[in-house]
């Protein structure tokens, strides 16, 4: 990966569709997921993503979720991910989506992941997996990852998957408050993580504990710049300016839409290339500095 040619690095693109066509979500939860963002061309495959990402000058951590247990979808296969990064080193970086209700074949499945397929971190959907992320069942998952050196990613706040669906899907949002991950943070000192989102109702709340926590990071994914709460745009300028990462949710939210409404933030201008590249090429190993 040619890290001086890259002009940004986005920290948060899934993988929604594998390579025999299977979906990692059901009908109803992608359909609801694909009204709430009105988003278009939902399941591009991985070398389309590889392509996207190439036309940019960008490079891209890739992931899918698996919530198994919780919604009896299989998840994109993580090896398909860690693949397709192997024949696209230049621009994908290989995450993988673990299910916290699979006990010990998780904990087996993560240190073959990183061993085997060079995965460099993980992501847990606490809605979609309908788990709080302290709860001590995660807890030998989180040690393998910190034993392993990778980077934990939490969905944070509201979601838009089952938004709009009766019952929201089933989804429940209680489990994506941060303030659960800050325990984790205490727990594990030693593993990096990333809140995904700004944190709506809790944005507060995340912002503490990336203050608080030296090894919290916060992406900005998901949402359009021009919604992010006042006080999330004045920590990214500040306080946390080195701790604040470009994310964009691809396919859900382009990266296109992303960049054309952080153009409009009100940002110094030696923050700009921390959260479009510096912050995330120093957490994923890419740079010392």
């Amino acid at each position: 990966m040619d890290l001086d040619a890259l002009v940004a690095i986005d920290m948060h693109a899934h993988a929604e569709v594998s390579a025999k066509g299977g979906a990692s979500l059901s009908a109803e939860l992608d359909a609801a997921a694909g009204a709430y963002f009105k988003a278009e061309h939902r399941h591009p495959t991985l070398p389309e993503i590889a392509a996207y990402y190439r036309e940019r000058s960008m490079a891209c951590v890739v992931f899918t979720v698996d919530a198994e247990s919780a919604t009896g979808t299989p998840p994109v296969p993580n090896e398909e991910i860690a693949e397709a990064a192997a024949e696209n080193p230049d621009v994908i970086i290989p995450f993988a989506g673990v299910d916290p209700y699979k006990g010990k074949a998780a904990v087996r499945q993560i240190r073959r992941l990183v061993e085997e397929f060079g995965v460099k971190g993980f992501k847990f959907h606490p809605n979609l997996q309908a788990f709080h992320p302290h709860d001590r069942m995660a807890y030998p998952l989180y040690e393998a990852i910190e034993d392993a050196g990778a980077i934990a990613v939490f969905h944070t706040g509201q979601t838009g998957i089952g938004a709009g669906a009766p019952g929201g899907g089933g989804i429940r949002l209680k489990y994506a408050n941060p303030m659960d991950v800050d325990d984790v943070a205490a727990d594990f000192p030693g593993m990096r993580i990333v809140l995904a989102h700004p944190s709506f109702p809790w944005q507060d709340e995340a912002l503490a504990v990336a203050t608080h926590k030296p090894n919290v990071y916060i992406d900005l994914s998901g949402w359009s710049p021009k919604y992010f709460p006042p006080q999330l745009v004045r920590y990214a300028n500040s306080l946390l300016q080195d701790k604040v990462l470009f994310g964009s949710d691809y396919p859900l939210l382009t990266p296109d839409r992303w960049l054309a409404d952080f153009a409009g933030l009100p940002l110094k201008d030696e923050v700009r290339p921390k959260i479009l590249k510096d912050n995330a090429a120093r957490l994923l190993g890419l740079a010392t500095t």
